[in-house]
């Protein structure tokens, strides 16, 4: 490896821990605690755990079929659909929550008629976990799908040429042996619904306990407490590094 690399490696770490550690400077140490255990803060926190835990659990159900389906097949408008399932990847937030909204919305696509059936989705709990589930979709598929294509198939194929079902062979060997890419998926999805606030604002509003997530909590403090804004962004750092340190255990034991 050449000498110089250290060079941009080193600057492009401390561009990324500055401000990191900027907020650590920051914060109020004499106020912290009473600043993230306010009821709105310590509801916004759970709403956010939860919501996230949950769209993740979609990403997971809708994303690994999908990847499959990309690594392991071949079809005409293949490349077409992997652009469209990526798109959220590279759209602003903010559209993918309008999009969101005219789809699922009173007045939206389906809205209508979950409306007859008295079902409201925007500006709801389930709206979180729908916009966060958006825009999060795309990390699981990237990550499984890259794992696929590195395993390659030769032991799907292998399971197959003894007899093994199809269902078997996904279940028994391809899941496996791919599950250290799929819980790195899991933990960018987990990650990035955590963090989202343009498609949550605006698909879901924000209703304190019911759609005001973390993100949403630290935004509206700012206009009015910045101390307890920078209290609460800590919090979430450190949410983040957690379940990345303990996705990145978990995938060394794997």
């Amino acid at each position: 490896m050449p000498t110089w690399i250290y060079v941009p490696a080193f600057a492009g770490a401390i561009f990324v821990l500055l401000p990191l550690l900027a907020i650590v400077l920051r914060t109020p140490w004499s106020r912290f605690f009473t600043l993230i255990t306010s009821e709105a803060s310590q509801e916004a926190l759970l709403l956010s755990l939860r919501t996230s835990g949950t769209s993740t659990l979609l990403c997971i159900v809708f994303g690994v079929p999908m990847a499959v389906v990309l690594a392991r097949t071949s079809f005409r408008g293949q490349s077409l659909l992997r652009s469209l399932v990526l798109l959220p990847l590279v759209l602003p937030p903010v559209v993918g929550g309008i999009a969101l909204l005219y789809t699922f919305g009173r007045r939206g696509l389906l809205g209508e008629t979950f409306d007859v059936l008295g079902v409201q989705i925007a500006f709801s709990t389930t709206a979180v976990v729908l916009a966060q589930t958006f825009v999060a979709l795309p990390f699981l598929v990237v990550s499984l799908e890259g794992a696929l294509r590195t395993a390659g198939q030769k032991y799907e194929v292998v399971a197959a040429s003894l007899g093994a079902h199809p269902t078997t062979v996904f279940r028994r060997v391809t899941l496996p042996l791919v599950l250290p890419g799929l819980a790195s998926g899991a933990v960018l999805a987990f990650a990035r619904a955590l963090g989202e606030f343009g498609a949550t604002i605006t698909f879901a509003g924000s209703l304190q306990g019911v759609t005001r997530t973390l993100p949403l909590e630290i935004y509206l403090r700012r206009e009015t407490d910045a101390q307890a804004a920078v209290a609460l962004s800590l919090v979430l750092v450190v949410v983040a590094v957690l379940v990345i340190g303990f996705a990145r255990q978990g995938k060394g034991h794997l």
